[in-house]
Formats: C-alpha cells, sequence, structure tokens
C-alpha cells in the first residue's frame, strides 16, 4: 500500500476495512471504477444486500463514496475515494490502535499472499513474455534505518507512475493488464533457535 500522510489510526476505520470481502470490494472499486452493489457482489461471493452493507460501512469511514449515475440513473454506483491506503505500527500507539492495525496488517497479508498463490498457481497458463516477466523474489539486505526508509521512498517513486488509479485503460500501452507489486521492507528478527534434540529418531529408522 503506498503511504498517504501518516496513515490510518482511527481503529473502528481499521476494523472496518479489515473485513475480508471489504477489502475485495475496495480492490475493485480502485481496479476497476465505480461499480453497483450487485457487480461488486459477484467478485466476493456475497449477496447484493450484503455487498449494500459492506459498502455502506466503507462509505461510512470514508474509503467508498457514491460515484456519477449511469444510464437512467436507477442503479446506485459506488466509488473508491482514491487515496492511498496505509497503515503502519508505531510505538505510542494506544493498545486499541496498536491492535486495529496489526489486524488490518494482517489482513493486507493474508490477501497479499493469496493473490501471489493464485498467481503462482496460473503461471503456466500465462504467455512466455508474461511469465519472464514476473518475479518472486526475497533478498537480504544490510542497510540502516534511514537507508531503509530510502529505499522506501525510491519504490514508491519507481511504481508510482503505473497505479492503476493513475494509469487507467486508454493511457496505458497495449496489451498493458493489471499486474502487483508486493514490496515489504522489515528489520529481520532472529528465530528462536531450537538447538538439537535430545534423540534421534530418524537414526535407526532403516535398521
Amino acid at each position: 500500500m503506498t503511504r498517504h500522510g501518516e496513515g490510518l489510526s482511527d481503529p473502528k476505520a481499521m476494523r472496518a476495512l479489515a473485513h475480508p470481502a471489504r477489502l475485495m470490494i475496495l480492490n475493485r472499486l480502485n481496479v476497476e471504477g465505480s461499480a453497483t452493489a450487485t457487480e461488486v457482489a459477484e467478485i466476493a461471493g456475497i449477496t447484493p444486500s450484503a455487498a449494500s452493507y459492506h459498502l455502506r460501512m466503507l462509505a461510512k469511514y470514508g474509503f467508498v463514496e457514491d460515484a456519477p449515475p449511469r444510464g437512467d440513473g436507477r442503479e446506485r454506483l459506488w466509488k473508491a475515494v482514491g487515496k492511498p491506503v496505509s497503515v503502519g505500527v508505531l510505538p505510542d500507539d494506544q493498545p486499541d490502535v496498536r491492535e486495529a492495525k496489526v489486524t488490518l496488517i494482517t489482513a493486507f497479508r493474508r490477501e497479499a499472499n493469496e493473490e501471489a498463490e493464485r498467481a503462482l498457481a496460473n503461471i503456466d497458463q500465462e504467455p512466455e513474455e508474461w511469465r519472464d516477466a514476473t518475479l518472486f523474489g526475497r533478498y537480504r539486505i544490510r542497510v540502516d534505518a534511514e537507508e531503509l526508509a530510502q529505499l522506501n521512498r525510491e519504490i514508491g517513486k519507481l511504481i508510482e507512475p503505473f497505479v492503476v488509479q493513475r494509469r487507467r485503460e486508454g493511457v496505458a500501452p497495449k496489451g498493458a493488464r493489471v499486474a502487483e507489486a508486493q514490496v515489504n521492507l522489515f528489520p529481520v528478527v532472529a528465530r528462536a533457535v531450537p538447538g538439537l534434540p535430545t534423540e534421534d529418531h530418524g537414526a535407526a529408522g532403516g535398521k
């Protein structure tokens, strides 16, 4: 998620957004533009009435709003407000704020992991040029805190021109499609060392 100001801080808003269906609905509106409750219900696998409820909750906390009508205007259209969503844990967070932030970050990570797993499962069905351009990478780097923050800013600058809200169809080159960039920058925490086992139960297994 691209940073926007200091990020989310209202625990009620964060808990509202952490719902899986609401994250799917918001992503659908961000990527494809305005839609009705029925249209977003299909991608979330819920009823239109449930989608209407989730849309109202997203609107209550400022994530979506009414969109200009289409056709005869009988259907209510919704759109994302267009502001990037970000959340970061701060040392002085109150306990309820910290809990809500962790819940939302966990939901973001779960959704991101599911997106990557679907892409990996489908990789053999992609055209050669898309397979060649796809990367599932992991790097260990050695940096200080300011270098890590600078790396975050530089990566954001590289990605920003390609974000779907800025680069709609008709602006992107022919053959462009929606892709996803997942960026995680964090200091490594040492794993707990389990130590040596007291017995090697597998050593005599073949004798």
